[in-house]
């Protein structure tokens, strides 16, 4: 197996919500789709949204759980400013606050919000390297 992620499907409670958060909120380009299905082009991979039953019957597991979904997605910065305003930007859209940016122990800078689906995006500046792709436009 090659090393990467090719997409990341959440499943969602409420497909329209969670279009318009990741499409109108945080910009996110959509791809043409399905209606039963969401695709957004993020740079090297795709990120899906899903029914979440839908989802668990595709992959014949329980769709009941709560809480801590055991995971979060990360996109990293190259500046302090720009994790305070994508935080900003995100609770703007409807996203939750799970923990304010400030310094971290292993000195980069971050903070997270919840999606309306309770997923965590954890927002980080890593002054000690980049994490992502080379472009600058990323």
């Amino acid at each position: 197996m090659k090393p990467r992620i090719s997409m990341i499907t959440l499943g969602v409670k409420d497909l329209e919500q969670s279009v318009k958060f990741y499409k109108e909120g945080l910009g996110f380009p959509k791809m043409e789709s399905p209606p039963e299905v969401a695709f957004f082009a993020l740079n090297g991979s795709w990120l899906g949204l899903y029914g979440r039953e839908s989802l668990a019957e595709d992959a014949s597991v329980s769709s009941e759980g709560n809480g801590f979904n055991g995971f979060a997605l990360a996109h990293n910065v190259s500046s302090e400013i720009e994790v305070d305003q994508i935080i900003e930007q995100a609770l703007s859209a409807g996203a939750r606050l799970s923990k304010a940016a400030r310094k971290t122990s292993w000195g980069g800078y971050s903070g997270y919000f919840k999606d309306p689906d309770g997923y965590l995006w954890e927002i980080a500046c890593n002054p000690f390297f980049w994490v992502g792709p080379k472009d600058e436009d990323a």
